[in-house]
């Protein structure tokens, strides 16, 4: 609770993977991945009450396992590869009562601490924000990016009059990491999405903001785990 609001977070984990199957109860440093936001949101002193939204029965007893509140099964059309997190989200608000503030904590997001939830809410909560996320910093500038086209010919995927040849003469730039979501329910469930132009950013380092996506990422949270990384 953040003053006289109250606060619900969501862990949304469905059961099917491509990239890296079994992704969410796959081994990450002695824990299943799914633990370690399991643990992060509990470990927060703003979130009144943390479920999980999955389709998948082992998934949801590893949840229950970790003491996270498994109060439905989501059903299997909301759990499809081309199903929006914000309908299976919205889904999740209908099983239970309603809250303030809905914070959405995706699995794959494992080095993202209770600081960092705690944070983001705050951020949304004292600047009278419907929304609020966390970013990090991309590693190059948009004015590096192409796309190539069928030729193999690159296409630059910003139109720029004068090229930035130095990394440190382009502004910086932000990248959703997917981390932690926050935004009031009513305003959630109006627009049905978290990204307008009234939603706040929160800086999350680089180091905290790995995204699990296939083997070399899980290899690298790993890694930073082990060594107890902090920048």
């Amino acid at each position: 609770m953040i003053d006289e609001s109250c606060v619900i977070g969501v862990i949304l984990a469905r059961g099917g993977s491509k990239g890296l199957p079994r992704k969410n109860i796959r081994d990450l440093a002695g824990k299943p991945l799914i633990a370690w936001t399991i643990e992060a949101g509990h470990a927060s002193s703003l979130l009144d009450r943390l479920i999980l939204s999955s389709d998948d029965e082992e998934i949801m007893a590893v949840a229950e396992e970790y003491g996270c509140e498994v109060p439905f099964q989501r059903p299997a059309e909301l759990a499809q590869d081309e199903t929006p997190s914000v309908d299976a989200l919205l889904h999740a608000l209908d099983q239970v009562e309603s809250h303030d503030y809905i914070v959405m904590l995706q699995p794959t997001s494992p080095l993202r601490t209770s600081t960092d939830i705690d944070a983001t809410i705050t951020k949304c909560y004292e600047a009278n924000a419907p929304a609020c996320v966390t970013v990090t910093k991309t590693d190059k500038p948009p004015q590096w990016m192409y796309t190539l086209r069928d030729d193999h010919r690159m296409e630059p995927v910003l139109d720029q009059e004068e090229p930035v040849t130095r990394r440190q003469d382009a502004p910086d730039t932000y990248v959703l990491n997917g981390a932690v979501y926050v935004a009031r329910t009513s305003w959630l469930l109006e627009r049905k999405t978290f990204k307008t132009d009234k939603t706040l950013a929160h800086k999350m380092p680089k180091h905290s903001s790995v995204d699990i996506d296939d083997k070399l990422d899980l290899m690298l949270a790993e890694e930073l785990i082990n060594k107890n990384y902090r920048e």
